[in-house]
């Protein structure tokens, strides 16, 4: 039951909304005086469901210290709602588990890792209230890992150096150091490590190269991207061998019929039109009936 003196200590202040501004000033800091206060509704219910979903929560128990959970986040660019959402998440966690919660924040670019471990605060300046500060994993303090060796010794580490440091001069190396240390694991190891590092330097020019370093130096591994980047490969070099074979008969190939060419993926259908070429009439000839 809520007492009197509980409601008396709260409901002063919707009785004068100013009294707060007043109040300020003898405990150590000054609000400007507003010129207007609006008392809201005290119910936080949310009417409707509201989905919030964080990246990857985890708990941590040790022996030591006991339990703690951590939220994890992956943030590709600034986002000036994220903070407020980052708030949220851990005062919720620690609200419904009863736990130390912290905020793991993962980032590709120093940029976004720089705007991210900021601390943010909820309140105004002289009443910060909720302090936000997340502990950020990104290109600026991730080790750059170049030696095989040091790659097998932590394959999850090297992976995820590899990830955060997508953008950097030193992928090629990265990515070399990685593909040598996965040659010596078991498929089951490898696997997951392969579709991470794929995933995770997403359009960037070098996941072309990781898709080539998979193809030569994994070649043995049988995963459902490793095979994508075969086929790809295989792809690309029947698109080859296509247009060498009508340029050496002397066919014109028009812009629309080297794009259909190079823009086909499917090794099976670029064979069909290989056989074609050699002695299709004109280069168009080799797409008849399709």
């Amino acid at each position: 039951m809520v007492s009197s003196p509980h409601e008396a200590m709260h409901r002063i202040f919707q009785h004068d909304p100013q009294l707060f501004s007043r109040l300020s000033g003898l405990l150590g800091f000054s609000l400007p005086t507003p010129v207007d206060v609006t008392v809201l509704p005290t119910d936080l219910t949310e009417a409707s469901p509201v989905e919030r979903r964080v990246d990857t929560l985890l708990r941590l128990d040790s022996a030591e210290n006991g339990s703690l959970l951590l939220a994890i986040e992956a943030q590709g660019k600034k986002d000036p709602a994220k903070p407020a959402s980052w708030a949220y998440y851990t005062a919720y966690l620690w609200t419904k588990y009863r736990l130390p919660t912290a905020l793991l924040v993962v980032c590709q670019d120093r940029a976004t890792a720089e705007w991210a471990g900021r601390p943010v605060t909820s309140g105004p300046p002289p009443m910060p209230t909720l302090t936000l500060r997340p502990v950020v994993v990104g290109p600026h303090n991730m080790p750059v890992i170049t030696d095989p060796a040091e790659a097998r010794a932590d394959l999850a580490l090297a992976t995820l150096s590899a990830i955060t440091h997508a953008g950097d001069p030193d992928i090629g190396a990265i990515l070399k150091a990685l593909s040598s240390a996965l040659r010596d694991v078991p498929e089951n190891v490898a696997d997951p490590m392969i579709e991470f590092t794929a995933q995770g330097l997403g359009n960037r020019p070098a996941n072309d190269l990781w898709r080539t370093l998979v193809a030569v130096d994994l070649s043995f591994y049988k995963s459902y991207i490793s095979e994508e980047i075969r086929d790809e490969g295989r792809a690309q070099g029947r698109a080859e061998d296509l247009l060498i074979v009508l340029e050496q008969r002397g066919l014109d190939v028009p812009d629309d019929v080297r794009a259909r060419i190079t823009g086909c993926d499917d090794p099976d259908t670029l064979r069909r039109w290989l056989t074609r070429a050699v002695t299709a009439p004109a280069a168009e000839d080799i797409f008849d009936s399709e």
